[in-house]
């Protein structure tokens, strides 16, 4: 029986060719039949991949080979077969796409001057010991929408590129005083998020070390998370237990949802919250 599985990682390091890295992780995937997207920068490599466990496992013997990704922090998950449509290896200026790809400084250890790390236990003391830990939410308004952490500011932003606008609006300012965590899927958007944040006045920003995927993991429904995780892949969103949280609203109907779903309307198709029977009655509706 084929068991399917995903990684999901990324690793900030100078890379001095990353067409090199391109061509090189281009041609390990496709020799292991692998799918997923990965994206190269000078500034490091941002990646999720899947395919069949062994391969994937293989996948990631070669990738620790390369010296800047011998100690990469691989995070798996449970696949459900043919994940990604495609497999898609591309250099860009940022592995995060930002828009501030100048302000972005690394080293062999990561990101310069970036948030403190911490654990989600270590998340767990700071919240005991402060009375106005401020969680921010480092995605995109569509991910929080469906799964959050207790009582998070969640920015109203389509994309990753309109945080750096909403940071220098002002409209933050108020937070700049207080112990802010950032958190998002697995970490590396908050890597470049807490930067940005502390370049910028905020005084004491922290960001959770392996996301919300890290958090699940120790935590499930159990702590301060709440609701379903958005996914990059077929499988859209996942639950960390069978008592996750339905914290989403239907964009149609109101009613509690965790399901995402590329919705046509009429404005073309749009990633949304929208329950299955709208969703299907939509489909099934004439043209």
């Amino acid at each position: 029986m084929s068991t399917p599985k995903i990684v999901l990682f990324y690793v900030f390091t100078p890379l001095p060719d990353p067409e090199a890295i391109r061509l090189w992780q281009l041609a390990v995937c496709e020799s292991l039949d692998l799918r997923g997207r990965i994206i190269v920068s000078p500034h490091g490599i941002n990646a999720t991949v899947g395919g069949e466990l062994d391969s994937v496992k293989r996948y990631v013997r070669k990738l620790r080979e390369y010296p800047a990704f011998r100690d990469v922090d691989i995070k798996w998950s449970e696949g459900v077969g043919d994940d990604f449509p495609k497999l898609v290896v591309r250099v860009r200026p940022e592995i995060v796409t930002f828009g501030a790809p100048d302000e972005l400084d690394v080293d062999e250890n990561g990101v310069i001057g970036g948030g403190e790390r911490l654990d989600p236990d270590g998340v767990h003391r700071l919240v005991a010991e402060r009375g106005d830990v401020v969680f921010f939410d480092g995605r995109n308004q569509i991910e929080a929408q469906i799964g959050r952490f207790a009582g998070a500011v969640v920015p109203d932003v389509e994309t990753t590129r309109d945080f750096v606008p909403l940071l220098d609006s002002g409209a933050l300012d108020h937070l700049k005083d207080r112990p802010v965590v950032t958190y998002c899927t697995g970490g590396v958007r908050c890597e470049v998020l807490s930067m940005l944040m502390r370049k910028r006045g905020f005084s004491e920003v922290y960001q959770l070390d392996g996301g919300i995927v890290r958090y699940g993991e120790q935590y499930g429904d159990n702590g301060l998370w709440e609701g379903s995780l958005y996914v990059f892949d077929k499988r859209m969103t996942v639950d960390f237990s069978d008592d996750a949280a339905v914290v989403g609203r239907c964009r149609e109907c109101g009613r509690p949802t965790s399901n995402v779903d590329n919705y046509p309307d009429r404005l073309g198709r749009e990633l949304a919250v929208v329950c299955p029977d709208c969703f299907d009655g939509l489909a099934d509706s004439p043209a």
